[in-house]
């Protein structure tokens, strides 16, 4: 009634052996190292609209951060690349949000240290927001 199936599943196939796979791990490490890769350069970014000895202190734990899960330093750059956002304000939402994300997969990973700084960041970030709006 039915003809046999003479070529392998599909499933099978994804199970090839020579194909690189990563664990769980392995992506929420490369996660959470973008994340907090962006949030430093939205923070060097702020740090040349606004230098701050705060911002100066969190660059410096998010870049070890970096480098702990990516094995090297990220790469840094001392002019603010956001030309076309110079706003204070929508500098400091973005890096709230990037905090959000970074603390996410922080929580997911179980990476104490990364979560809280990612907390740190998002209150960090949201003050800023309030009295830099209010101004």
């Amino acid at each position: 009634m039915y003809e046999p199936i003479r070529t392998k599943s599909v499933h099978s196939m994804a199970d090839d052996t020579s194909f690189p796979h990563r664990t769980r791990e392995e992506e929420l490490d490369i996660q959470l190292a973008g994340h907090l890769a962006a949030l430093l350069a939205v923070t060097d970014e702020l740090r040349a609209l606004a230098p701050a000895a705060e911002l100066d202190a969190a660059a410096e734990q998010l870049a070890l951060q970096v480098a702990r899960l990516r094995g090297a330093l990220p790469p840094r750059s001392s002019v603010a690349a956001a030309i076309h956002e110079p706003h204070l304000a929508a500098l400091h939402q973005r890096a709230h949000a990037l905090a959000g994300r970074a603390l996410v997969v922080a929580a997911s990973r179980a990476d104490t240290a990364a979560a809280i700084l990612a907390a740190e960041r998002m209150d960090a970030h949201a003050d800023a927001t309030r009295l830099v709006g209010a101004s």
